[in-house]
């Protein structure tokens, strides 16, 4: 298949200028505190993630979604009461929920004891518990939007494929306009905290192989959870067969073959992702490395068609057909292209 049509010079001169300015204001911009405690109470404890604690993990979760969207009301938060509304929905399960400050869930869409594949969707900057299934025309660009998109995907390739997906929002995503996009510590942050998630989807599904699915920033987090070396989680770790990183600005990584291991590591952009004009740099600290579809990175580069940012798991795109492929582990039906 040919590589995707190169933007124009010109309009590509004039979109790196204004990711550069974007950038700077990144920068500059700083959030103000508000001064006021958190309405929303912490989380109650959970047992450790296991085969034979799902059931109360659920349980437990919907209690403490539930005691939030009182919480919600009480203090009139109608943003944060919709989303609420929405997990409670029947059919819906949640192995965290965390509803202080932003937020934090991760939710399971499928049976995640009994599968044999397991997809992890890490999501990027600007995703909270408002926009975790929320944005209103781009369902799929959200993480709960997307893990059912990609299931149903999944679902249509033939006969039933095992595959259970995972929406990860288990760290505290940055802002896109803010300082904290151009260094890896939230995502140093994040790929600690999606380690010792693996380790306990190993002790839910030891049998299961992963497929890691890394958008914009949260390729950042598979980059760094990929960088800490062997701990806790190592043999976990271990089950991960496949990562892609797609509309990423970096990892961190200089080369795929840091990140991969055994695993097959792919990456692939969108014609119209305006993060092909985001700088890749890293120097002291700023900047998240090389880009993952250039040629000397050395990845796979799968066909991701031409959307936009917020566009790879949109129903019937190319991106999705292709990242479904990745997330059941079969690598000849991903179509592949030659990096530009």
């Amino acid at each position: 298949m040919p590589p995707p049509r190169p933007t124009p010079p010109r309009a590509r001169r004039l979109r790196r200028a204004l990711a550069c300015l974007a950038t700077i204001s990144g920068i500059l911009l700083t959030t103000a505190g508000t001064g006021h405690a958190d309405p929303y109470a912490a989380p109650p404890p959970v047992p450790e993630l296991a085969a034979s604690t799902l059931g109360a993990r659920f349980a437990t979760e919907r209690r403490a979604i539930e005691e939030a969207l009182r919480t919600a009301h009480e203090i009139g938060d109608r943003d944060r009461a919709r989303t609420l509304g929405r997990f409670l929905q029947p059919g819906r399960h949640f192995l965290s929920f965390d509803p202080r400050g932003r937020g934090r869930a991760v939710e399971v869409v499928g049976d995640l004891a009994g599968a044999s594949r397991v997809a992890v969707l890490v999501p990027g900057a600007d995703t909270t518990l408002a926009t975790f299934d929320g944005r209103p025309g781009k369902p799929w660009s959200t993480p709960g939007g997307g893990a059912r998109a990609l299931y149903r995907q999944a679902s249509t390739t033939g006969p039933p494929p095992g595959l259970a997906v995972v929406a990860w929002l288990g760290y505290a995503a940055p802002r896109t306009f803010s300082s904290d996009v151009l260094t890896d510590e939230r995502g140093g942050h994040g790929g600690h905290e999606l380690r010792r998630f693996l380790g306990g989807l190993h002790r839910v599904n030891p049998g299961a192989r992963v497929g890691l699915l890394c958008h914009s920033y949260g390729s950042v987090v598979c980059g760094r959870a990929a960088l800490e070396g062997h701990g806790p989680a190592g043999e976990a770790w271990r089950t991960v067969t496949d990562i892609a990183l797609f509309g990423s600005p970096g990892t961190t990584a200089w080369t795929a073959s840091r990140l991969g291991g055994t695993a097959r590591v792919w990456a692939g952009r969108g014609r119209s992702d305006w993060m092909e004009d985001v700088p890749n740099v890293r120097i002291l600290g700023l900047g998240l490395g090389p880009d993952p579809v250039a040629p000397e990175f050395g990845a796979r580069i799968f066909d991701a068609g031409g959307g936009g940012h917020s566009d790879y798991l949109a129903p019937g795109s190319a991106a999705l057909a292709n990242l479904t492929g990745i997330a059941l582990g079969r690598p000849s039906q991903v179509s592949q292209v030659t990096p530009a």
